[in-house]
């Protein structure tokens, strides 16, 4: 149970990223500022506590391959945030849910297994919630695609479940916090290729952006992947993407609260769901669990 809990308090603390992502661009910074920042103080952040268990670094391979699982974080954000250029909001995080089926169907390949009824169920569940607390029938839905923005946001969609793929497979014998420092190698190189790292020397940090990239850096790098590299081993990819959908609860949250955001009932009623659909899995295998054993003591 407490590694269910771990990825759905990494999943939680995405959720809080775009409020963050909202204040610093209302403030005027650029997203090579907000997104280079993030990423560089997530592979500050990461390898403070990683130096003290160097003694068990990964070999070449392993690097290599947590630097790759990396980049799968980073060019999630990249990806997400590029595609708001073209689409609302409401639209992008709806095209990034769909990692959702994508974990499940991706691990049901490779395991060779369909996913049982209340995994189906709850996929359902989360779909539909995720249209109804993204508020697109409410904001013109489809009338508001553009074609690049439906790319980026599929593309995101596509990385983010990668992320949630690998994570638990690479190189788990490498101790925790040295792979999620790699892992955050890869991110933040990724970053600097795409965004030139201009706020190491523009001033901008100094000037009020270290605020918000170091916070963007907590939630978004160093508790995720962290509570990720413990929980994900255990859980599976499936249940993993099942649990990210927390996400989207914590952002319609974060964004009320924070910035005082309106929310519809609809809204509010796309939470509930999807909240329903991360907590009726395991509550349903618990409650098979129960008669199983209450019929074997028979």
């Amino acid at each position: 149970m407490r590694y269910i809990f771990l990825v759905f308090l990494g999943a939680c603390s995405y959720g809080i990223l775009s409020t963050i992502v909202k204040l610093a661009y209302g403030q005027g910074y650029s997203p090579a500022e907000v997104i280079g920042g993030q990423m560089f103080f997530g592979f500050v952040l990461t390898w403070i506590p990683a130096l003290f268990f160097l003694r068990t670094k990964p070999g070449k391979k392993q690097l290599l391959l947590l630097v790759g699982v990396g980049l799968a974080v980073g060019s999630t954000g990249i990806l997400y945030y590029n595609a708001l250029r073209f689409i609302p909001a409401s639209i992008a995080i709806v095209l990034l849910f769909q990692f959702t089926w994508m974990g499940v169907l991706a691990e049901a390949i490779l395991t060779k297994r369909i996913p049982d009824k209340p995994t189906l169920f709850s996929l359902v569940l989360l779909l539909f919630g995720t249209l109804l607390a993204g508020g697109v029938w409410e904001t013109g839905g489809i009338a508001q695609f553009h074609i690049m923005g439906v790319v980026l946001g599929l593309l995101s969609a596509v990385s983010y479940t990668l992320f949630l793929l690998f994570s638990g497979k690479a190189a788990v014998s490498v101790n925790l916090w040295v792979r999620s420092a790699s892992m955050s190698t890869g991110s933040f190189l990724l970053a600097a290729l795409v965004y030139t790292p201009v706020f190491l020397w523009n001033g901008s940090l100094l000037d009020g952006l270290f605020p918000y990239v170091f916070l963007l850096a907590l939630f978004g790098i160093f508790i995720p992947t962290v509570c990720f590299n413990f929980g994900i081993p255990h859980t599976g990819p499936g249940m993993a993407a099942i649990l990210g959908a927390a996400e989207l609860p914590m952002a319609v949250f974060s964004s009320y609260i924070i910035l005082h955001e309106s929310v519809s009932a609809l809204q509010v009623a796309g939470v509930a769901v999807i909240l329903l659909g991360i907590v009726l899995p395991e509550w349903l295998r618990q409650r098979q669990r129960q008669k199983q054993r209450s019929s074997s003591l028979r």
